[in-house]
This record gives structure tokens, sequence and C-alpha cells, in this order.
């Protein structure tokens, strides 16, 4: 079952060209001027698990989308909030094709609201991975030597040339971060030990907890 208009189901066809296949394929970019950088915070979820909505959450005196704003303006560049999906429903995946069709940039360096913890420093090994030549570049947590699979998840690059993929998946009913991953054949970026704190996100009371205990450690007499 289609799970977008039928407008958007054309223009995710037609948009369609050798070209763009043969860089899928190869998971590279092709030479030319620099891409221009884009960066988007998601902040539209329902925040079900958690019963509130979690970009308010105030963590030692700004709310956490203040403190990922915050973050991502090192960078340099605009910060767009991403809060109304286009579509409906469809989890994070709704809020990256939002942030996609309305893009003025090559690309769109994408943060959730709810990973306070996450460094510039990250942000900018995901932007170095993507001017080196990858299309799409994701965090990647415990990814197994044997497998090669891991938890695939934000922060993440895609470039504006991928939103007919992201369209496609959407189709398919797997909203999942992974399942877009590898659509995109994305270039995964592991965290070491020292970053992998950093992807820590908040979706549940007790995930609150723990970070509101992470943020103020308590004093051991």
């Amino acid at each position: 079952m289609a799970l977008y208009p039928k407008e958007m189901k054309r223009a995710a066809s037609s948009n369609h060209s050798a070209k763009r296949s043969v860089r899928l394929r190869t998971g590279r970019r092709t030479r030319g001027k620099p891409p221009t950088l884009g960066i988007s915070i998601l902040a539209g979820g329902l925040s079900q698990r958690m019963g509130r909505n979690k970009a308010a959450l105030r963590l030692g005196g700004r709310s956490l989308l203040a403190i990922v704003r915050r973050t991502a303006s090192e960078l340099g560049g605009s910060v767009r909030v991403i809060r109304r999906d286009l579509i409906k429903r469809c989890g994070p995946l709704g809020g990256i094709h939002a942030a996609l069709t309305t893009a003025r940039a090559d690309a769109e360096l994408f943060l959730a609201c709810d990973m306070p913890f996450v460094s510039a420093g990250w942000l900018r090994k995901i932007v170095r991975a993507h001017r080196s030549g990858a299309l799409a570049v994701f965090s990647c947590l415990r990814r197994a030597p044997s497998t090669g699979s891991g938890v695939v998840g934000f922060p993440c690059l895609i470039s504006r040339s991928l939103l007919p993929e992201v369209l496609e998946q959407l189709a398919t009913g797997d909203r999942s971060l992974h399942g877009l991953a590898a659509r995109l054949d994305a270039s995964l970026l592991d965290a070491s030990p020292r970053y992998e704190p950093q992807l820590f996100n908040i979706n549940t009371p007790e995930d609150w907890a723990y970070a509101q205990r992470r943020h103020h450690p308590p004093v051991r007499g």
C-alpha cells in the first residue's frame, strides 16, 4: 500500500536517471564543486513513550532542543527545526523526507532533538565522511565485525539527490533508519568508546531519569 500521494510517486520515478543510478551503485559523489550543507533538527515526533514533548524537556536549565541546536550551530551555517512532516505517521523518515523536500542545500545533516549529548566533534566526523565522497552517512553503534550489523541511527547526513530513494523506502512500509541506510548504501560511521555515550537518545521516562543523573551525577559521601 502506498504511503504517500500519487504525485509524490510520479516525482520519485521521474527523478530516477541513469546517472544517479551509477552514483548509487558506487556510493560516491561525482567530482565537482564542494557540496553545500544544511542542518535539520527533527522535533516533530509524538513522544508517545515519554508521554510529553521531549523537545521541551529541560536539562541544566535549557530545553533538549536548545541544547542540540547550540551544538549544531558550532558547525556554522543555518540550522532548521523540522516540526511538521509532509507525510504523516512515518516516524523519523517523515522528518527526513520533509527536510530534503524543502532543502536548498546539496545535503542535510540530521540531528534528533532527544540526543543532548552529541558533540560538534562527532558531527564534524560525519561531515568529513560526506566531503570524502559519501552520499549518505549514518552513525553506527556496536557493529559486529562478523556480521557487519549494528545499531544505525542519528546523527546522519543525506544528499538531497537521494530524495527519490527516501520516497521509495516510505512506500515499502519500512520506516526504520536501518532500512533506509541499507537502501541508500550509506557509509556507516562506527562510534568508538569515546563517542558511543554521545549517541544516547531519550525515549522513555527511564531514559530521561538516566540523562538527568548523567548531567548532574550524585555526590558520593
